[in-house]
């Protein structure tokens, strides 16, 4: 698992203009000039949709990728005013998307709604970001796992390839927060979830599985030691090319 790809995946949630553009230049001369670790891993960059067309174009062919925070859960057009379908999305060029972020679900997006984004976004061949996690009570009550679980088999079907799909997980408890679970606290979820899925969803293929929730320069180095992690999902240090290369180059120190 250690020599896996890792992935470092930015949320910039609602953040960023034509000219941010600028940022993602600079993590990508970076990226080219990291000879020695540039092929362990991946970087992919969510922006808001007003940017998708114009990023995906500028970025086609270099080391970022583009990813999309969200769709609607119906395809191609209609009568949804305000909505972007998987469909209009991948026409933009976009090949990933976040799906199932807690900022989502807490605005109202519930299982049945994510399983059908997921559903299309599949359909559309687009890369799904998927994110579960458990909230503070429900760590409380010692509910992770259960929870966990829960929202898997809800979305997730039997027979889904994992070559399409990465698994985040993000306890809504930590996400901008500055704590996070102790290694051996995640390592072991992780290495549940990845069974789990293994077991459930029948899948050949090994799932990759993110950590998101507070990551910044300073918990990468704690973080890193959970070998069993494939990346991660990173919020407001991805808006800054020094913040998020630093995430890079103490991940690799």
């Amino acid at each position: 698992m250690a020599d896996r790809t890792k992935y470092f995946i930015g949320n910039w949630k609602m953040f960023g203009l034509s000219g941010s553009y600028k940022i993602l230049e600079r993590i990508n001369s970076f990226i080219q000039r990291d000879k020695k670790n540039n092929k362990k891993y991946k970087v992919i960059i969510a922006p808001p949709f007003t940017l998708l067309d114009s990023f995906s174009k500028r970025f086609k062919g270099k080391k970022i990728k583009i990813a999309a925070q969200n769709c609607y859960e119906k395809d191609n057009f209609g009568a949804h005013t305000g909505s972007i379908s998987p469909f209009m999305i991948k026409k933009t060029g976009v090949n990933f998307i976040i799906l199932g972020h807690s900022e989502n679900r807490a605005l109202g997006e519930d299982d049945k709604v994510i399983k059908l984004k997921v559903s299309l976004a599949i359909k559309n061949k687009l890369n799904v970001i998927f994110c579960i996690g458990e909230n503070k009570k429900e760590k409380k009550n010692k509910q992770t796992l259960p929870v966990l679980k829960r929202q898997i088999l809800s979305v997730l079907k039997k027979g889904y390839k994992f070559n399409n799909i990465i698994i985040a997980y993000e306890p809504v408890w930590s996400i901008g927060s500055g704590r996070v679970p102790s290694p051996v606290e995640l390592k072991k979820i992780v290495i549940f979830l990845k069974k789990f899925v293994n077991k459930k969803i029948k899948s050949k293929i090994q799932p990759k599985l993110l950590y998101g929730g507070s990551v910044d320069k300073k918990i990468i180095y704690n973080l890193k030691s959970v070998r069993e992690l494939d990346g991660f999902l990173i919020g407001g240090a991805s808006k800054s090319s020094k913040n998020f290369i630093d995430i890079i180059k103490n991940f690799y120190k």
